[in-house]
């Protein structure tokens, strides 16, 4: 299902990936390094690359986080990613909790 993704829902994922790493205010090893392999699954260039490891530095913003912007048809892909990058680090905050329901309730 990744390689259907345009380079635009490529970079749309990978901000919702780096900002539930945000969640709880901190990113950890963990997280970066799930950060690293998404980048290889979805192929990024170093252009592309580079940007999505600048939103481990600085968060991206928050208009850029709509999630009925996300196709319908990717919905389910973006969640999945979402609850991997949260449980990646082998624990779940009441942050990460209550972000991923917000985006289950609003890409429903």
């Amino acid at each position: 299902m990744l390689d259907k993704l345009s380079r635009q829902e490529r970079l749309q994922l990978m901000r919702f990936i780096c900002s539930f790493a945000w969640a709880d205010l901190q990113v950890r090893e963990q997280e970066r390094a799930f950060v690293r392999k998404m980048i290889l699954r979805l192929q990024l260039d170093e252009e592309e690359a580079k940007e999505v490891r600048s939103w481990l530095e600085v968060p991206p913003a928050a208009d850029d986080l709509d999630p009925m912007k996300i196709p319908r048809a990717h919905r389910q892909l973006f969640l999945a990613a979402a609850r991997e990058m949260i449980s990646s680090d082998g624990e779940i905050g009441e942050e990460e909790r209550e972000s991923l329901s917000l985006l289950e309730q609003l890409t429903r």
